[in-house]
């Protein structure tokens, strides 16, 4: 059966994106794995298109210990050898190597704010940012928010934390709500009233 009812521009017909976006995107996360999940994933689409990675996600689930960030701030140089012949991810040295590194750099956000929750949403003053984009195109790359967010994560010691990846992940954790007005989950609108 074919769904036509009207989503967001970026949305082909996969099945995988239609779920993606009808059931994660733009719902606002305040799990701390879930988030560090998130930022991680963001990183590894850098150059790439975002189906490419949420096809892999479960095998980056499975690669990196369910993105439990203390046995990620584990792996030694024989995990990231393995981590670069798994067929499950995207074998690049530079990101596997950042998905550790900004696992210590979580966790020290942990102690000193008691969450990442804590500390991610304050970029927001605690609350999702809800836009009026008419299209697609309307949606910026960044914004000041993900900016400042980039800024100050890479002054903790993260990497793969540009503007545009801190937006997206703004985007994907519901930070931000992009939906465009045409789409029916705009404004936060529930998978209940689909």
């Amino acid at each position: 059966m074919t769904d036509n009812r009207k989503r967001c521009a970026w949305v082909t017909d996969d099945p995988i994106y239609i779920d993606y976006h009808d059931r994660e995107w733009g719902r606002p996360v305040h799990d701390d794995r879930k988030l560090f999940e998130m930022l991680s994933l963001e990183g590894a689409q850098a150059g790439l298109s975002w189906i490419t990675i949420l096809k892999r996600r479960d095998g980056y689930r499975k690669a990196f210990d369910y993105f439990d960030p203390e046995k990620v701030s584990t792996y030694d140089e024989h995990k990231v050898s393995e981590l670069l012949q798994d067929a499950g991810i995207i074998r690049n040295r530079r990101k596997i190597e950042s998905v550790i590194k900004n696992a210590h750099a979580f966790l020290n956000i942990q102690k000193e704010f008691g969450s990442f929750d804590a500390y991610i949403w304050q970029f927001t003053g605690g609350e999702p940012i809800l836009n009026d984009w008419d299209t697609h195109a309307d949606v910026p790359a960044y914004t000041k928010e993900s900016k400042h967010m980039s800024k100050d994560l890479k002054k903790r010691g993260f990497t793969f934390v540009g503007p545009t990846i801190c937006y997206a992940f703004m985007q994907a954790t519901g930070m931000v709500n992009d939906h465009t007005k045409d789409c029916l989950l705009y404004h936060g609108k529930t998978d209940k009233q689909l």
